[in-house]
């Protein structure tokens, strides 16, 4: 039998009714226009679950990652069944020996069968039993316990006696760390770009793309478009759509899309916490990519940015574990929030990382669009499900390993929050995972400095603790500020260690404004926007919309840790099918 006579048949197609389940259904193939003469037997689906319980270790990661399981052992070979066409690409590269087809839908239930609760507990307890004091799970060690009460008990005897000025001490702390991060990032570039080369299709490797989605139909139609856009090989892609199991409207939404052949849909076991890190470390066992990197159910990548990081990666040492992409949105005019958001990302993303990485300094990701060696992903231990920073906190963690975290110069184009609570619910999330990395980095404090260096150690502690203090405590200091300013009985009262502890707040928080405000100006100028005065002179109420949201994060600390605030998305009236965006 040629190469090329090596078929599979696959019996694709919806029978016209919408299924509750995916396992109830078939994707349509469109690589397969008609459907091909059956050239291998179906192997019976009631079989699997057995045949799955006697394979070793590498043989399941065969059957997870390529789809490719070993059936029967003869003395002298081995006889395999394949389950879709990547399976298929596989076997004839590595030369086995394919006897039989699989449906690929059953295989999926025999592995939920014989392996999901396996697979589940090493992606919910993975890195805590490899590192318990490198996961969320626990909030605090007993050390931290101990320190907490001792801090707050004297912080609340100094608040007693003169709580104005111990505001103003406490939140200028804060508001130091962010502004000293800024100003380094504002300073030139000291490493110099490196020229990469593109590479042809041949050169470029497997590059897998986790996509969770949790009730997402609105934006799928979307993703959908942006994916299957993307300017990679079709058979060097693995994108797997990660769905809840109890995600039914999914189910039926995913069922209804004729998918081509590089998707994969991997439905993640009922378990708690019920986080987008569980469900990626999940999906994870299944990725065959030695690249990979994660969409959110909005995002709009760049069609090159896949071939942009392989290349960046082919050119980079092994050191270099991952690339962060800029993010950007495409309804960034959308309204005042939308805009802010934009201002904001725009700082981030086109200032403060990009002067981050070139320091050598550490990363907190972003949600979406890091690219990753698979090595050093699984070397890291992968996400914490506990953290609802998942991001922020690998950024970290690599960076305690020894690898560095570099920008790509490519865009991912996401929607911005148009509506204020859905804004705060988010926020609120992001603050609380900034607290929670914080405590868990901070178990050694020592240990982190001498894994981070002194400027990493302080690079970490303004991005997490820096950044949920002054979202905390900047209305708060900005209130006194201006009661000092516009009372002239106080100012007289001022004297000695007063007069300088308030001028030294006053000083901060004007500096904090201006540093912030021109960081997010020249981070504007970098996306090609130029005309927001008015976005930038509010950027303090900006500020000031966080502390309801950080204070709710504390409470969801103290009560509801690994609570995840679900996001809601597709409420954009730019919501749209794009397979290029334009820039905003």
């Amino acid at each position: 039998m040629g190469q090329h006579d090596r078929g599979l048949a696959f019996y694709d197609g919806l029978s016209g009714r919408v299924p509750e389940r995916l396992e109830d259904s078939y994707f349509p193939s469109p690589h397969l226009e008609e459907p091909k003469r059956e050239v291998l037997p179906e192997f019976p689906g009631s079989w699997l679950a057995a045949c799955l319980s006697r394979l070793s270790p590498g043989d399941i990661n065969l059957v997870l990652r390529h789809k490719v399981i070993p059936i029967a052992w003869m003395p002298s070979i081995i006889l395999y069944g394949v389950a879709c066409q990547s399976a298929l690409n596989h076997c004839i590269e590595q030369n086995l020996k394919m006897v039989s087809r699989v449906n690929l839908w059953e295989l999926h239930a025999a592995i939920k069968q014989r392996l999901g609760q396996r697979i589940l507990q090493s992606a919910v307890f993975g890195l805590f039993q490899r590192s318990p004091l490198l996961s969320a799970k626990n909030r605090f060690s007993t050390g931290q316990m101990v320190w907490i009460i001792l801090i707050s008990s004297f912080v609340a005897f100094l608040f007693a006696a003169n709580g104005s000025y111990i505001i103003s001490i406490i939140a200028g702390f804060f508001f130091v760390l962010p502004i000293a991060i800024r100003m380094l990032c504002l300073l030139p570039e000291f490493k110099r770009r490196r020229k990469t080369l593109p590479l042809t299709d041949f050169q470029l490797p497997v590059y897998t793309v986790l996509v969770p989605l949790f009730r997402e139909t609105e934006v799928l139609p979307q993703l959908i478009s942006a994916l299957t856009a993307l300017d990679y090989p079709a058979d060097k892609l693995d994108i797997k759509l990660i769905l809840e199991d109890e995600d039914v409207g999914m189910h039926r939404a995913v069922a209804k899309i004729a998918l081509p052949h590089q998707f994969e849909v991997i439905i993640v076991p009922r378990g708690k916490p019920q986080t987008k890190p569980r469900a990626l470390n999940y999906a994870l066992a299944f990725a065959r990519g030695s690249l990979l990197t994660i969409y959110d159910c909005e995002d709009i990548p760049e069609r090159d940015q896949l071939r942009k990081a392989a290349s960046a990666f082919q050119t980079m040492s092994t050191d270099v574990a991952c690339l962060q992409a800029k993010l950007t949105f495409y309804n960034a005019n959308e309204n005042w929030i939308t805009r802010q958001f934009t201002a904001e990302y725009a700082a981030l993303f086109n200032v403060i990382l990009p002067g981050l990485a070139s320091n050598g300094l550490p990363l907190p990701l972003g949600g979406t669009s890091n690219h990753f060696r698979m090595a050093a992903l699984v070397d890291s231990g992968a996400w914490d499900p506990f953290n609802v920073t998942e991001d922020a906190d690998l950024g970290y963690r690599l960076g305690r390993l020894g690898y560095q975290t570099n920008v790509l110069d490519s865009t991912t184009y996401e929607e911005a929050n148009t509506q204020y609570w859905n804004w705060q619910q988010q926020r609120r999330r992001w603050l609380k995972g900034f607290l929670q990395t914080w405590f868990v980095h901070m178990r050694q404090p020592v240990k982190l400095w001498k894994e981070l260096g002194w400027d990493g150690f302080l690079t970490f502690q303004a991005m997490t603790i820096g950044s949920f203090g002054s979202s905390l405590l900047h209305p708060l200091l900005f209130i006194q500020t201006m009661v000092y300013l516009a009372s002239d009985e106080m100012s007289l009262r001022l004297n000695g260690l007063g007069a300088i502890i308030v001028s030294l707040s006053v000083s901060l928080l004007f500096a904090g404004y201006a540093v912030g405000i021109f960081t997010a100006y020249l981070g504007l100028r970098r996306s090609g926007i130029r005309h927001w005065p008015i976005i930038l002179a509010t950027i303090p109420m900006y500020w000031f919309m966080m502390m309801p949201s950080a204070w709710m994060a504390l409470w969801d600390f103290a009560v509801r840790p690994h609570h995840w605030h679900k996001t809601r998305h597709g409420l954009s009236r730019f919501l749209r099918k794009p397979t290029r965006p334009s820039s905003p």
